[in-house]
């Protein structure tokens, strides 16, 4: 079993959910019971362990298990009849897809970007560390701190798909229950990483601002693999090292 991903992976933890819910139904996991672990499942049906993370995350969106931090899945209900596995977009693959756009939007707006809008994203960044300090922080200065930089780009299509893609941190169910449980897990904002993309933006350097993007988001992906991880952050950083290099290698 390998954790790298490829062209037939995109998708497998949808398989997956629905072979879980098949079992489920078929009463080989009891309510109340625990699923097996992680890695159990993960060399069971030959998959990664993200995978596994994601046909979890999936089921706990249906309400059919329960995921207690340190612990594992538990079962909370049966699927019936009526239950159909239904899918949205992943946190994964919308983080993969902001790497891609926000990296190149970094590039562009260090090229278009005023010292007005400059200076503006430098006063996002000093909101972000606030925010940080605040136990309910809604990380309202970071989506607008992606947006400046998209505004900047003064490409309408650029900003509006960004835009979009924000949009679906909230209303895909997959995808806002992994980041709540980031939120959870007392996971922020890096004012570091956002300061490396500002620096490179005033530096007027298009390569080093799709590079510090790039490495922002890459840290993001890995904050929400630490989000699910059953074990210590070591650990998930290693399990990880081959789906953040995907993203971190394209050219």
């Amino acid at each position: 079993m390998s954790d790298t991903p490829d062209k037939t992976q995109d998708r497998l933890y949808q398989d997956l959910a629905r072979s879980l819910m098949e079992e489920l139904a078929s009463g080989r996991y009891p309510i109340g019971a625990r699923l097996p672990a992680e890695r159990e499942l993960a060399t069971s049906y030959n998959v990664s362990r993200p995978t596994v993370r994601e046909a979890i995350i999936a089921l706990e969106v249906q309400g059919l298990v329960e995921v207690k931090v340190g612990s594992g899945a538990y079962v909370r209900r049966l699927p019936g009849k009526e239950d159909l596995p239904g899918f949205n977009i992943t946190a994964f693959e919308l983080t993969e897809a902001r790497l891609l756009f926000e990296g190149e939007a970094a590039a562009l707006a260090a090229t278009q970007a005023s010292d007005e809008e400059l200076d503006g994203i430098e006063r996002l960044v000093e909101a972000i560390a606030r925010e940080n300090q605040q136990a309910d922080g809604a990380e309202k200065s970071d989506r607008e701190f992606h947006l400046a930089i998209a505004r900047a780009t003064r490409n309408t299509a650029i900003y509006n798909a960004i835009e979009h893609l924000w949009d679906l941190r909230a209303t895909s169910p997959e995808a806002a229950l992994l980041h709540e449980k980031a939120r959870s897990a007392n996971i922020k904002p890096v004012v570091d990483e956002h300061t490396a993309v500002l620096t490179a933006l005033r530096n007027r350097d298009p390569g080093a601002a799709r590079a510090a993007m790039r490495a922002h988001l890459a840290q993001v992906i890995d904050s929400l693999l630490f989000a699910t991880e059953e074990r210590a952050i070591e650990e998930a950083r290693r399990t990880a090292q081959a789906k953040r290099a995907r993203y971190q290698s394209a050219p």
